[in-house]
């Protein structure tokens, strides 16, 4: 899909332009992930440009969930939906979905470019790229094994670039 869609489609989400620039950005850090040839560029950078569709509706967690409705509802591919819906953090598994009051599905990202769209999104706070140290430090709050969760992440995806 074309950025200019993607655009078109975040503005009719009802996304803000600060969410729109920050999208740009986690675009550009997950195609520098992308080289690899086993991954699908293409797919990368439409759900990259697309993760925080659901940031129109919602601004707390339930922006993922919400954004894969969203994705749905445009009749978007559903590996689009995958990397919308699971790029919170590292994932999130059943139970922590459920604790934190949203739909209890597995939300792990799985394939390569479900991982490299959530990593991106790690480091790119606003427009700006951050060390995963300083995500780290950010993710202090969080309970220890989604903060090794993230860590984990990081570290595979640190071998794609």
């Amino acid at each position: 899909m074309r950025e200019e869609d993607c655009i078109d489609l975040l503005r009719r989400a009802g996304c803000s332009d600060g969410v729109i620039a920050h999208c740009r950005a986690v675009r550009d850090l997950a195609l520098a992930y992308a080289s690899d040839p086993l991954v699908d560029r293409d797919l990368v950078e439409t759900g990259a440009l697309l993760h925080d569709i659901g940031r129109g509706v919602t601004h707390d967690l339930c922006h993922a969930e919400a954004g894969g409705e969203i994705c749905r509802s445009f009749g978007l591919d559903e590996a689009v939906a995958a990397i919308v819906e699971r790029h919170i953090g590292a994932g999130l598994t059943a139970d922590e979905a459920s604790l934190l009051g949203l739909v209890p599905r597995d939300c792990m990202p799985r394939t390569l470019e479900e991982k490299i769209v959530a990593h991106a999104d790690n480091l790119v706070k606003g427009t700006r790229v951050i060390a995963l140290e300083e995500r780290l430090q950010r993710a202090a709050a969080l309970p220890r094994r989604q903060r090794k969760r993230i860590c984990r992440l990081g570290q595979e995806m640190e071998l794609f670039i």
